[in-house]
């Protein structure tokens, strides 16, 4: 591992929580003393509310932020991306205005496009040639050579596999070299480790976004009932946990980590945000400047 390598995260709710990363993005910056300094933010990324490309989660985020969320970017100087994942587009949803809109408003170098369908990479390569593109997790790529032939796409700059790619580290160990800066982990995945189904999750997700006829699947793993808990994500055998990103996966020349949580609150994300970038004796003090901040009711 390089003296100078940095853990980079990506972060979830670039939308859905502006309110919340007003407050905090002041506070990391400001006290880099209270957080790790071998991490640093690369990216929030997420999709506003009614997002007809998106297909990661359907209906968080408020309307009319677009403009307060570039500003925010701007003065901060984190990159953007824009989730836009949704794996069921046809040729007819390529000219939705909102969506264009949206990416002609973020276009820049520095920020980036998470893209599940080849039809609308084609279309935004050559509509906003600015952005630079991350394959979406939703493609599922737990097959280790489909995964090595995505990394070796020239039109990705960041590839996110499958989460159960994660703790096979010694096949990881055969990526080549030039190319393991553009791998991208999900650390904190809840969902079951053996489900066969999760590409079903997301495209049903798509087809709501779409308004599409769902086609009736359901999830079926056990306990999906709890919903999301840190605790559960963290018995995950693919969980990357701090340690982890500082012993076993920088040494090997990984550097980027994705924090997943859109759909959840943001209490959550904070707590996300203080286990993966807080030193633990001043987690206390960044709660506080968060809750006082925000004035924040627990119920």
């Amino acid at each position: 591992m390089a003296e100078d390598m940095k853990a980079t995260y990506h972060l979830p709710g670039l939308f859905e929580f502006y309110e919340f990363y007003k407050i905090f993005l002041p506070v990391f910056y400001a006290h880099r003393e209270f957080f790790y300094e071998w991490c640093q933010i690369g990216s929030i990324y997420g999709a506003p509310a009614e997002c007809l490309w998106g297909g990661g989660r359907a209906g968080y985020g408020e309307n009319g932020i677009e403009k307060d969320v570039l500003a925010l970017s701007k003065e901060f100087g984190f990159s953007v991306r824009l989730t836009l994942s949704n794996s069921m587009l046809e040729k007819e949803h390529l000219g939705d205005r909102k969506c264009n809109q949206l990416c002609s408003l973020f276009q820049s170098e520095n920020n980036g496009i998470i893209v599940h369908s080849d039809l609308l990479l084609d279309y935004l390569r050559k509509t906003y040639p600015q952005y630079y593109f991350v394959s979406s997790t939703t493609k599922v790529l737990e097959d280790f050579d489909e995964f090595n032939r995505e990394l070796n796409r020239e039109e990705f700059s960041y590839v996110v596999p499958d989460f159960r790619l994660n703790p096979k580290t010694e096949l990881l160990g055969t990526v080549a070299p030039q190319n393991r800066s553009k791998v991208e982990f999900l650390c904190n995945e809840c969902c079951w480790f053996s489900c066969r189904n999760r590409k079903k999750c997301y495209e049903e997700v798509s087809r709501s976004v779409l308004g599409l006829k769902s086609s009736g699947w359901r999830c079926c793993s056990p306990e999906s009932y709890r919903g999301y808990r840190f605790s559960d994500a963290m018995k995950n055998p693919a969980f990357i946990g701090i340690q982890q990103i500082k012993d076993v996966y920088m040494p090997m020349g990984f550097s980027n980590f994705k924090i997943e949580g859109r759909s959840l609150g943001s209490a959550m994300i904070l707590e996300f945000l203080l286990y993966y970038m807080t030193k633990p004796e001043f987690q206390l003090q960044v709660r506080e400047l968060i809750y006082l901040d925000n004035s924040l009711d627990l119920f």
